[in-house]
């Protein structure tokens, strides 16, 4: 056995599990952002949450790098090899997420019809919900080598974008106010940009999903049909 290999494999999951607790930090600040229905973000959290993306950067570029000079350096076996290849693709959607989350955030105070906003927050918070539970299955499913929490997530991916149409169509049937009002037609414009950030964080959580089951099996689902792929088995 090569310690040194085993030490510098070890040394990056447990910083990997670091910074995944980062980013889900991240996502449970948002969770309570746009459950408050409020436009108006107190200068403590944005100041947190700026904090928490200054080290998401700089822990993507370090945790890139450990893995690439691992990989480099210590030649590890294949399946060391896969998990740590997968490990970097989930870095790179995890510092995605991170900032998606910062981008939600920047929208919000951009909206300039509260009642809008406060008629659709609710919703807006349910999907959120949904796609950090899928965010949080895809790391377990990494960490632990369930691919069930890995299908679960890829599967619930349709279930957002379906939220995120209707949403929108929602959104519009709910207005009161005339199409023609300038400032209503901006604050559906943010609101649509806030949705498809989720959705855009539901979609990388499935990214994660997918390099969990390439790290454990050697599978590459990408663009594969995962109900085919489970009838078969």
């Amino acid at each position: 056995m090569n310690i040194k290999k085993e030490n510098a494999i070890h040394n990056i999951f447990d910083h990997f599990e670091d910074y995944a607790n980062l980013i889900l930090s991240q996502l449970s600040i948002l969770e309570k952002v746009i459950s408050s229905g409020s436009l108006v973000i107190p200068e403590e959290i944005l100041k947190e949450l700026n904090i928490n993306e200054d080290k998401s950067d700089k822990f993507e570029v370090k945790l890139s790098e450990k893995i690439v000079d691992t990989i480099v350096l210590q030649k590890p076996v294949a399946s060391d090899l896969r998990k740590l290849m997968a490990c970097y693709q989930i870095v790179i959607n995890l510092e995605r997420i991170g900032d998606l989350v910062i981008d939600i955030v920047k929208f919000i105070p951009r909206i300039k019809e509260s009642e809008t906003y406060n008629r659709m927050s609710e919703v807006i918070y349910n999907m959120l919900l949904v796609s950090v539970n899928m965010v949080q299955k895809s790391l377990l499913s990494f960490i632990n080598s369930d691919k069930e929490f890995a299908i679960w997530t890829i599967r619930n991916d349709e279930v957002v974008d379906d939220m995120n149409h209707k949403l929108i169509r929602k959104a519009i049937a709910k207005s009161k106010m005339s199409d023609e009002t300038q400032q209503l037609m901006f604050s559906f414009i943010h609101i649509n940009s806030i949705i498809s950030s989720i959705e855009r964080i539901a979609d990388h959580a499935t990214n994660v999903a997918e390099a969990s089951i390439y790290a454990m099996e050697g599978t590459d689902i990408r663009h594969h049909n995962l109900e085919n792929e489970t009838n078969e088995k």
